[in-house]
C-alpha cells in the first residue's frame, strides 16, 4: 500500500519546487558573505556538507512521514490497509485515505519550510543575520524576500482545498478529508524543524564542514584590517582639518562685517 498516490507526488512537486526555488534565487547575499573565505572551485557545488545535509534532512523527513502513516493506520480507530486502495476508493480504504491526506499535507509543509531553512546552511532559520540585535528577527527576515514568502504561504494554504474538495480528493488524489489527523501532521512538522535546527547547531558547535582560511587569506584579512584603520585615521584627520578651516573662514567673514578698529571714534568726532 502506497503512503502517497502518484498524483499526490506530482502535486507536491508542482507546489513546492518551482516558485520557492525562484524565490531562493532572488535571495540577496548573506550578511556575512565577506567574512567567509571564498568557495574552492575544485570542490564543485555538491560539497560534503551539502551531501550530508541532504542525507540528514531526508532521513528526518522520510521518517516523520512514514511514522505519521503508520500511526494513523494502526493507531486510534479501526485498522487495516483496505482492498485495492491504490486504484479506487471503497469502504475498506477509509483509514488509508485519511492517512494519505495527513502525509500529503505534512510532506508539503515540510518541503516548504525547508525553503526558509535553506537560506543558510549553518545558521538558524530564526536568526539568519548573525549581526542582528533584535530579539526575534524571524518574521522580518522571511518578509524581506516577499516572492519566497508568498510562494510558501500560498502553497501552504492550497493543501486545504486539495484535501476537502469532494471528488477531487477521493477520485484524483486518492485521499479524503481528515479531522484529528491534522495533529499528527503538525507534530511531525515541529519535529522536523527541531531536527534541522539541532543539526545546524551541532555543525556550528563541533566546527564540522567549516571552511578554513589559508595563509594567503589570513594575510589579506590582516591587510584589510590595517587599511581600514588607516582610512579611519585619515578620515578623522580630514574632518578635524576641515572643521578648523571652517572656523577660520567664519571668523574672517564676521571680521569683514564689523568696522575696522580706530574708525568709529573719528567718524563720531566729524559728525559732532
Amino acid at each position: 500500500m502506497l503512503p502517497l498516490s502518484p498524483l499526490q507526488f506530482l502535486w507536491i512537486n508542482m507546489l513546492t519546487s518551482p516558485f520557492p526555488a525562484f524565490g531562493l534565487g532572488r535571495e540577496k547575499a548573506s550578511p556575512d558573505v565577506m567574512e567567509r573565505p571564498p568557495h574552492d572551485n575544485k570542490k564543485g557545488v555538491f560539497t560534503w556538507e551539502l551531501i550530508t545535509d541532504m542525507l540528514v534532512y531526508g532521513t528526518i523527513q522520510g521518517t516523520c512521514c512514514l511514522m505519521t502513516f503508520i500511526f494513523i493506520v494502526y493507531g486510534p480507530g479501526p485498522d487495516g490497509l483496505g482492498v485495492d486502495c491504490n486504484r479506487t476508493y471503497n469502504d475498506t480504504c477509509d483509514v488509508v485515505f485519511r492517512a494519505r491526506a495527513a502525509v500529503f499535507a505534512e510532506l508539503t509543509w515540510l518541503i516548504l519550510i525547508s525553503a526558509w531553512e535553506f537560506k543558510a546552511m549553518r545558521r538558524s532559520m530564526f536568526r539568519i543575520n548573525p549581526h542582528d540585535t533584535r530579539a526575534f528577527p524571524f518574521f522580518a527576515d522571511i518578509w524581506e524576500n516577499q516572492f519566497l514568502f508568498w510562494s510558501v504561504v500560498i502553497a501552504f494554504f492550497s493543501v486545504f482545498p486539495a484535501v476537502y474538495i469532494p471528488g477531487l480528493n477521493t477520485s484524483v488524489f486518492k485521499h479524503k478529508g481528515i479531522s484529528w489527523e491534522w495533529a499528527a501532521a503538525l507534530v511531525c512538522v515541529f519535529v522536523f524543524v527541531s531536527g534541522m535546527e539541532t543539526w545546524k547547531y551541532v555543525k556550528r558547535a563541533m566546527g564540522w564542514f567549516q571552511q578554513e582560511e589559508t595563509e594567503g587569506m589570513k594575510v589579506r584579512r590582516r591587510q584589510r584590517s590595517a587599511l581600514n584603520l588607516r582610512q579611519g585615521f585619515f578620515t578623522m584627520a580630514r574632518s578635524f582639518t576641515k572643521s578648523k578651516s571652517e572656523e577660520k573662514r567664519t571668523g574672517a567673514e564676521q571680521g569683514e562685517k564689523e568696522p575696522p578698529r580706530g574708525t568709529v571714534m573719528p567718524r563720531l568726532l566729524e559728525e559732532v
